[in-house]
């Protein structure tokens, strides 16, 4: 229908002039919207404001668009829209309406975006795959596929090696993670085939929070008693989180009072320890209606902790117990058994680790800790087993053994 108050505005088409316009819908912006016209002598659309000018109706003209059937607008056998055909004369029957061509464009586009998001997704099955036949875990599979994710996420083409550098000099990630990306990103380029100039990224070491005993007590007793049975076997053994997690009931001996550890982490061997009649009583609260204690997943534990600590932080008003986490108590064990044997390869022993620099930094807290204790012993060394029994029940400790004789030492 043509509209009356084009022609009382005296509106006019601004490319041929013509009155005959019909109104096409409304242009909304932020906090209005405009009325659209299409021309029906040229098929020419533009939008309008309306200003009250000497009280007279006027129109500011906003968006000047392509003649809608120019051989610039449209392709030659481009489907028009029947409206538009109707409306105009017979020599401009081709007049294609630009809503049509938004639309096909919008449609274009998003099914390019399927189809780079399925081939980034069948991208990353290929490399998932490609880890695990190389032996990888689970968990480092997706700790690989979540970094190059955040990659797809962010509209970084990941193939290519320097638009990864573009976004990794301009994310506001810590060095210690942009060090720990470029190394599985030099991985995932080995898997497609392609090798980059990998960039320098230095993470700077930090030393563990190290709480005192009595903290660490305190906060286990504040603890449900799933929670507090699982911090109780990291206090004792060092085992992390995860392998706590998937400790199942027949990986404890409670007569002998000895836990196994048969699900080690980062590439470490099994462990058996030796854990108190505390902890077993604590065991033995819990129900046992599932083959695994805690797990198998380190997710339900880490949960706990995270409510644990806000409980106590609201409750307490302890920042420092609101700092303990299983890892924390990990580096205190360590720090400990160093402190009462200075032998770091027992250390190295008793926390499974590869190599004895991880066990090193191990040294360095315990001088800081106990800088102030009492550092004379009284050593004695034997080689016969009822002298070495002996001493170990009179508080003597055990420190090494070379040439057949055993060394033991004590606080003076």
């Amino acid at each position: 229908m043509q509209i009356d108050n084009a022609e009382q505005s005296g509106l006019k088409c601004p490319r041929c002039g013509s009155e005959e316009l019909y109104k096409d819908g409304l242009r909304y912006l932020a906090d209005s919207s405009v009325q659209r016209w299409l021309c029906r002598n040229c098929g020419y659309r533009f939008s309008g404001t309306p200003l009250n000018k000497s009280n007279k109706l006027q129109y500011l003209q906003k968006v000047d668009r392509q003649i809608l059937n120019s051989p610039e607008a449209l392709p030659l056998y481009c489907q028009g829209s029947s409206e538009a055909s109707s409306r105009a004369p017979s020599a401009t029957r081709a007049v294609k309406t630009l809503a049509t061509v938004e639309t096909r464009i919008e449609e274009a586009r998003r099914e390019d975006t399927k189809q780079g998001t399925a081939t980034n997704k069948g991208r990353l099955v290929e490399f998932a795959w490609y880890l695990k036949k190389k032996g990888r875990k689970q968990t480092t599979i997706k700790t690989y596929i979540s970094y190059l994710r955040t990659l797809i996420e962010n509209g970084v083409n990941m193939e290519n090696p320097e638009a990864v550098k573009d976004f990794l000099a301009t994310v506001p990630w810590k060095d210690a993670s942009k060090h720990t990306f470029c190394h599985l990103y030099t991985t995932f380029l080995k898997f497609i085939g392609k090798q980059w100039e990998q960039p320098s990224y230095h993470p700077t070491r930090k030393l563990p929070f190290i709480p005192t005993e009595d903290e660490i007590d305190r906060f286990i007793a504040a603890s449900g008693k799933k929670l507090a049975a699982a911090l109780q076997i990291a206090k004792e053994t060092a085992m992390r989180v995860g392998e706590i997690a998937k400790l199942k009931w027949t990986d404890i001996d409670f007569e002998k009072a000895i836990i196994f550890c048969n699900n080690p982490e980062k590439n470490c061997e099994p462990g058996v320890y030796k854990i108190s009649q505390k902890l077993i009583s604590m065991l033995n609260m819990l129900p046992k209606e599932r083959e695994y204690i805690f797990g198998p997943s380190p997710r339900n534990l880490k949960t706990l902790m995270y409510y644990a600590r806000k409980t106590i932080l609201r409750k307490l008003g302890e920042p420092r117990l609101a700092s303990i986490g299983f890892h924390t108590l990990r580096h205190w064990k360590a720090t400990k058994l160093y402190h009462e044997t200075k032998n770091p390869l027992l250390v190295k022993e008793f926390l499974r680790h590869k190599n004895l620099d991880s066990t090193l930094i191990y040294i360095q807290l315990e001088k800081a800790l106990y800088q102030d204790r009492n550092e004379n012993f009284i050593v004695m060394a034997t080689k016969n087993p009822e002298e070495i029994k002996a001493l170990l029940e009179v508080g003597f400790d055990y420190v090494c053994q070379k040439d057949d004789m055993v060394f033991l030492r004590k606080r003076k």
